[in-house]
């Protein structure tokens, strides 16, 4: 057999070009694709590989998403006007009512005891012949007889009371209606003791002026009792 030149018909020389072209573009395109040639949302999420993707090319918040539980929501989307009052807050508003009940109880307590004859059994208010000040009871008039210091000071204290102090004695004097004794009055107060049982006595006249004398002298005295007895 003779040797002779071998010729391709014209469709197998396109054939083979054409597969050619197809293989190199395969190569090229397997080559060439990355992550900008891709179309958006043309992949699904399970045809990624693990970890493929950084977070820094991820929508923000998607991750936070994905993690929540279906149907749970955060506090930022809820609306506060939509939501009714919590059970524990009308505790509160109950407590404040209460607080306020216990408030007007001890109010109204504090004015009965101002208006109360007794406090734990004892007497309580100033008797028809004294008046009230400065938080006792205080004689409206002075004695009717003249005694000596101590003899003054143990009778007011037979009646549960005492002599007042001097300068609170000066005091009462000015209150209307108080008229001390022309003699000047008794009063608790000794600033002067020269020996035993000798000693002087603060007095206090009519005008409100002190003064001061020997305890055996006598003078009329008042006596100053407090509001329980």
């Amino acid at each position: 057999m003779g040797q002779g030149t071998w010729r391709q018909s014209p469709a197998l020389v396109i054939s083979l070009i054409a597969l050619f072209v197809a293989l190199g573009g395969t190569v090229y395109a397997a080559k060439r694709i990355n992550g900008k040639t891709i179309r958006a949302k043309s992949l699904p999420g399970n045809r990624l590989k693990p970890r493929s993707v950084p977070a820094n090319r991820l929508k923000p918040g998607v991750l936070r998403s994905a993690r929540r539980p279906a149907g749970q929501i955060t506090g930022s989307e809820i609306n506060e006007l939509s939501l009714g009052q919590v059970p524990t807050a009308a505790h509160a508003d109950t407590a404040t009512t209460a607080q306020s009940a216990v408030d007007a109880e001890t109010a109204l307590n504090a004015v009965n005891a101002v208006n109360a004859s007794t406090v734990n059994g004892h007497s309580a208010g100033c008797l028809p012949t004294t008046q009230p000040f400065a938080g006792a009871c205080w004689q409206s008039s002075p004695s009717l007889a003249a005694t000596a210091a101590p003899a003054a000071a143990a009778t007011c204290a037979a009646q549960g009371g005492t002599l007042p102090g001097a300068l609170a004695l000066a005091e009462f004097a000015q209150q209307p209606g108080v008229a001390l004794d022309s003699g000047d009055e008794w009063s608790s107060d000794i600033p002067v003791v020269s020996g035993l049982d000798v000693y002087a006595v603060v007095t206090v006249s009519a005008a409100g002026q002190i003064n001061f004398t020997a305890s055996t002298n006598t003078r009329k005295y008042r006596c100053v009792i407090p509001l329980v007895r």
